[in-house]
């Protein structure tokens, strides 16, 4: 891989070559990236979607809204680390007119959208839909879908997801987000399709990030950003964008540090281990004066919580730069953060969230909760397109269509897309929204 055709500029649609030196200096061609995402309807219904704590009456509990922006924030400043070390490296980029905030602001959009497919009541979400592919009504389907279509049921992927939501309405050349290669390259965690289900050693082989709709223009995508075909039978699998690992490393940062601090600030965790567990990432540059002038918890809380990701943010960077040759050969098989100094002490904080938050009693039960209410929806959903395409329709389901979006409202012929366009159109609910449309369809809220 090279980095000049790594930091494409092309959208789908282009006609002609995008030029650095041609971009807008007062909003460049990555910038519209994170620009057209925050304006987006899938990026704005984040705002209730659940990051750890299901709908949370407490105002400081991070939604994945807050994550997300959070997250961006921290892979920008990963990204211009990154790039001034790169453009130093490689003079023809400086030629070409690319900046070190070009890498910012690459990892910075790819960063905001890494949560936008993930359906609502948190990281359950998208085991109930796979749940109710394998044990649940839709279950009926699969003799009459191919073993990948299956797969990408079963395992329902929030990032496959996403990339479907960043790439839809690409039938029109002014149609949908039509964001540059290089963003919907780095966005890209698990750049394969859902079969073979084969994990390795390899981080990228850890999930699936491409469903089957989506999979050619992903091949150009990935065609175009040089990406290296990992296979050469029929399953698709490539290599990272090399700007992924600066997307993975800043939400890996961010939900372990900050998860732990909604964690304290529940009352979920005490006081007493926090500040252990913080103080062991920031001993080397804890200014203890300060620490000890601070008058409550969430104030010493957030001024460990800062310098923790500030440390881990130039730990990371260091990572990346002295691995940059392995990376852009697709040898390097990690997340940045397995091989962090910090690692041990980061696999501590992880461990105890996950005792003490991600397996709370008040998370789990709206969970529980989350698994029936997505199944509940699903059923209509699919029940009415399909009896609609069977020319069934009985007048309920004709009602439930009047439910869908617009665009959801047609019937495709091919019974997956069917289904995937459910699947899809579910995980974009809010968590409130889902509650709430699923109180009508049961009759329990007119």
């Amino acid at each position: 891989m090279n980095w000049e055709q790594l930091l494409s500029l092309k959208r789908f649609g282009d006609t002609s070559k995008r030029l650095r030196k041609d971009q807008d200096e007062t909003r460049l061609g990555f910038e519209v990236d994170f620009d057209r995402i925050i304006f987006s309807d899938s990026f704005r219904s984040l705002q209730d979607k659940t990051q750890v704590v299901p709908l949370s009456k407490t105002d400081f509990v991070h939604t994945r809204l807050t994550h997300s922006l959070e997250v961006s924030v921290v892979a920008r400043s990963l990204g211009r680390i990154v790039g001034k070390h790169i453009l130093n490296k490689y003079p023809k980029l400086q030629e070409l007119a690319f900046q070190a905030n070009d890498f910012g602001a690459i990892a910075a959009a790819a960063a905001l959208s890494h949560d936008i497919g993930n359906p609502p009541f948190g990281h359950s979400g998208e085991k109930s839909i796979g749940e109710y592919f394998k044990s649940g009504n839709g279950k009926n389907y699969k003799s009459e879908l191919s073993d990948k279509q299956w797969r990408d049921l079963i395992d329902f992927e929030g990032n496959a997801n996403g990339f479907k939501i960043l790439t839809e309405s690409r039938t029109g050349v002014e149609g949908g987000l039509r964001l540059s290669y290089a963003t919907l390259g780095a966005y890209m965690k698990y750049p394969k399709e859902s079969l073979p289900k084969k994990p390795t050693q390899n981080i990228g082989d850890k999930k699936y990030g491409i469903f089957q709709g989506e999979k050619s223009f992903f091949k150009d995508i990935a065609d175009e950003l040089g990406l290296k075909e990992l296979r050469n039978d029929n399953h698709l699998a490539y290599t990272r964008h090399p700007l992924t690992y600066l997307v993975e490393a800043a939400d890996d940062i961010c939900y372990t540090i900050i998860d732990f601090e909604d964690g304290i600030n529940l009352g979920l965790i005490s006081e007493d281990y926090a500040l252990e567990y913080l103080i062991n990432l920031v001993r080397d540059n804890i200014d203890t004066k300060k620490y000890h002038s601070l008058q409550n918890t969430k104030d010493r809380i957030s001024y460990l919580r800062a310098l923790a990701i500030g440390n881990l943010i130039q730990e990371t960077a260091s990572i990346f730069i002295k691995n940059e040759a392995d990376i852009l050969q697709g040898k390097f098989h990690y997340s940045l953060l397995d091989k962090c100094k910090y690692e041990a002490q980061i696999n501590d904080i992880i461990k105890l969230s996950i005792e003490k938050i991600y397996q709370s009693k008040d998370v789990v039960e709206k969970e529980i909760a989350g698994y029936q209410i997505i199944a509940d929806l699903l059923d209509v959903f699919i029940k009415a397109l399909n009896n609609t395409f069977d020319n069934n329709a009985s007048n309920y389901d004709k009602l439930i269509l009047l439910l869908l979006p617009e665009k959801n409202r047609n019937i495709q012929e091919n019974l997956y897309d069917r289904i995937m366009n459910v699947c899809s159109m579910v995980a974009t609910f809010s968590d409130s929204y889902a509650i709430l449309l699923h109180k009508k369809i049961k009759g329990i809220d007119i």
